[in-house]
């Protein structure tokens, strides 16, 4: 399964399901979010790397009445690894926390090997030992396409790893990887205010 293939279906799902639910979502899937469109009750956790479920789980405590649709990084959940016992323990209603699993930091750029990536390392079973409500691992398109409705209509807290297929690698060498603009924190801090203010209307 593709990132773009992911992030589609998740859009379609949420759109018929919880449209009132917010998406926080992180590196990759940020950008293909982007290019979809998809700006409705979003927040992007760039550059707060490590922290899509932190913020899923405040706007999730602020507005206990709708769902939170988080679409996390491998590399980034295991910066803030803790977040799962600290999602779990502050209960949230309605918390569905995506996790793209592609072995890689930096998909479609540097595509450097994640940490564990070689080993049997499963998120799954990390967010099940922290006691989410519901846990699963889905590896193609059409299963997680079939599984979304029951997904999305979960009460709790659901955690769903997405094995995902890297992008080919964009720099090297010979293509040196641009300077990333500043505009990322300008950026986080509209998508916040935006958001604050559908959450309030």
């Amino acid at each position: 399964m593709k990132i773009a293939q992911a992030c589609t279906a998740i859009a379609a799902a949420r759109k018929q399901v919880c449209p009132q639910a917010s998406l926080v979502a992180t590196m990759t899937s940020q950008f293909v979010f982007d290019m979809m469109g998809e700006t409705e009750r979003r927040v992007d956790s760039v550059p707060l790397m490590g922290g899509a479920a932190g913020l899923g789980l405040g706007i999730a405590m602020a507005r206990p009445d709708l769902p939170v649709i988080v679409v996390d990084g491998d590399s980034s959940l295991l910066m803030e690894l803790g977040g799962l016992v600290t999602v779990v323990q502050n209960k949230p209603a309605k918390f569905i926390h995506f996790v793209v699993n592609n072995g890689v930091q930096f998909n479609g750029i540097a595509n450097m090997p994640r940490p564990g990536s070689e080993s049997v390392c499963s998120f799954a079973e990390m967010a099940r030992a922290a006691r989410y409500d519901d846990t699963r691992k889905i590896d193609t398109v059409e299963a997680l396409i079939a599984a979304l409705p029951d997904i999305l209509e979960q009460k709790g807290t659901t955690f769903v790893e997405l094995i995902i297929e890297p992008d080919d690698r964009r720099v090297s060498a010979a293509t040196p990887q641009p300077l990333v603009p500043a505009y990322q924190f300008v950026r986080m801090r509209q998508g916040v205010q935006k958001l604050k203010a559908a959450l309030a209307g």
